[in-house]
């Protein structure tokens, strides 16, 4: 092990950047992911005709897909079609079309969370369909859907990593080509790897607790 010369200045600025590099991606996919699951989640609690179950088989479809195929198709299978995407936009496609199917979900589920009697209750008020959805079911529908969500955050900060396949220069990928300069910097630099991952995920982690309780 050598930790002075694995942590040098370049190393280490090599390597935030990756750390960087897998913020950014993951930020922009939480944002991406999170309109798109809360939509689509939607739209299948609404049950609309024929549009939601084509949803609902679209989200099925990607639920049971590794994450890592997507990935590789957003990258290689897409230029096929005339879609090219570099390692950023690749990763972040697949990203978000991954995790909004699984935010779909969430969203689905605590709508359906739900007491029908508040639901039949706003409607003989008066409420129209949409006004119930938007007054009555959403606002206790997201409270309960935070802590899933947070957790699912979680998941989709440490699946940035899986871009290495296709050379994101996210923190797993600097890494990788700093432990290519020298045997003796695998354990400092996974080490420190490791660390920036737990550091970040952890305080999610608390988030997650702290939300759980108050709003559970």
């Amino acid at each position: 092990m050598d930790f002075a010369n694995a942590f040098s200045i370049d190393n280490l600025r090599f390597i935030l950047e990756g750390f960087y590099m897998t913020l950014k991606v993951a930020f922009i996919s939480i944002i991406l992911s999170f309109v798109l699951g809360c939509i689509v989640g939607t739209i299948r609690y609404t049950k609309i005709p024929v549009l939601s179950p084509v949803l609902g088989i679209l989200v099925e479809i990607l639920r049971n897909l590794p994450l890592l195929l997507i990935i590789f198709f957003a990258r290689f299978a897409l230029p096929d079609i005339g879609i090219q995407l570099g390692p950023v936009y690749a990763a972040i496609v697949a990203l978000t079309l991954f995790e909004g199917a699984m935010i779909s979900e969430i969203v689905r589920s605590g709508l359906n969370s739900i007491d029908k009697g508040q639901i039949e209750a706003a409607r003989s008020s008066g409420l129209s369909y949409i006004s119930t959805l938007w007054h009555i079911v959403l606002p206790q529908g997201l409270r309960r859907m935070v802590p899933p969500l947070v957790s699912q955050f979680i998941s989709l900060l440490k699946d940035t990593s899986l871009a290495v396949v296709i050379s994101l220069p996210e923190l797993m990928n600097q890494s990788k080509i700093v432990i290519g300069q020298s045997y003796n910097y695998v354990i400092p630099v996974l080490l420190l790897a490791a660390f920036l991952y737990f550091a970040v995920n952890y305080a999610l982690s608390l988030i997650a607790r702290r939300l759980e309780t108050k709003f559970i």
